[in-house]
């Protein structure tokens, strides 16, 4: 399926939806995607209650992870993880190749308060991300990609130090490093308030991520195109993507074809099939008991709460998973 012909009106409808909107750009030898993200960020991020400065980075994270899943073949589970020793420990986010997206923080309170100090959230709310954010919340640390399709093919991961002032630039730093095509992206994400702020507003979240990607000679149908001219092709389309503004880009009543067409109306972008998403997680009984299976059953003492039970909460959906003294004799029953 392949080009901008096959929209309806319905399908106009659903593009302030969560998704990704790949596209070519066949004048210029460039692939890429516009990727949305709204209502997933706030059933993750609203439902952990992390505080601004956490909580962007995460929807940046989210973001730039369904743009680069998105820009691979596989059928899995690729997963974004970012760690580091600053007050910030680790931003996970994964997405499935049906679309189940989600994430989850982990963040030292204490270290925050230190590194934003007093009255200061480090993120302004509607704002661009201050300059240095990276080093300032996570510190030293690293950036790897992961790409899981199944027990019987081997993993893929993509690791590299977290070097950069944002997310994007680390992002550039893997592509450079990787000896991978050349990459541009651009990320944005910003907090809002329905309603005006106070105990009647409605917080949301929206982010956005535009990627662009310069084609192999052989899959562009451009080998009689010179090394200078390709160059200089490339060039044009980081720039016109570099055009893009914040509010364009995070603007839902903008529709995702309408803002591509203004970005790139000259090179007559070809769009595909949109890629939805929504915030779904993949935890279930049936898979912590294979967790817990695999620990020795002394070992899960440090794991009861008050009432004797072993305790096991999932890290991004927050469900609690409880296990009395039957319950684990089960599960150890099925495993002799």
């Amino acid at each position: 399926m392949g080009a901008s012909e096959g929209y309806r009106a319905s399908d106009e409808e659903r593009l302030a939806r969560d998704g990704a909107l790949p596209f070519q750009l066949d004048a210029l030898g460039v692939r890429g995607r516009l990727v949305r993200l709204g209502a997933s960020l706030d059933a993750v991020i609203e439902r952990h209650g992390y505080p601004l400065a956490v909580a962007r980075p995460l929807a940046e994270a989210m973001v730039l992870c369904a743009a680069l899943a998105t820009s691979l073949k596989y059928d899995g589970i690729f997963t974004l993880q970012i760690s580091g020793d600053g007050p910030i420990r680790l931003l996970v986010t994964d997405l499935t190749t049906d679309g189940a997206l989600r994430g989850y923080a982990q963040f030292d309170s204490w270290k925050l308060a230190v590194a934003l100090g007093a009255g200061n959230n480090g993120i302004p709310d509607g704002g661009e991300a201050p300059e240095g954010y990276v080093p300032k919340l996570f510190g030293h640390g690293r950036l790897a990609f992961t790409v899981d399709q199944g027990q019987h093919t081997q993993r893929y991961q993509g690791v590299v130090p977290l070097e950069g002032a944002t997310l994007a630039d680390c992002a550039h730093t893997y592509f450079r490093q990787s000896e991978q095509l050349p990459t541009g992206i651009k990320i944005s994400a910003r907090r809002t308030i329905e309603g005006g702020k106070g105990e009647g507003g409605t917080a949301h979240w929206r982010a956005a991520a535009l990627m662009v990607q310069q084609m192999p000679e052989f899959d562009a149908g451009r080998l009689d195109v010179d090394r200078e001219q390709r160059e200089d092709d490339w060039r044009k389309a980081v720039i016109l993507m570099a055009s893009a503004t914040e509010a364009e880009m995070l603007d839902a009543r903008l529709p995702a074809t309408t803002l591509l067409h203004r970005l790139f109306h000259a090179e007559q972008p070809r769009l595909f099939a949109r890629r939805p998403f929504v915030a779904r997680c993949r935890c279930s009984r049936e898979r912590i008991d294979r967790v817990l299976r695999s620990i020795r059953r002394e070992e899960l003492d440090d794991l009861r709460d008050n009432s004797g039970r072993v305790a096991v909460k999932c890290e991004f959906c927050s469900t609690e998973y409880a296990y009395d003294d039957r319950d684990l004799d089960r599960i150890y029953a099925s495993a002799a």
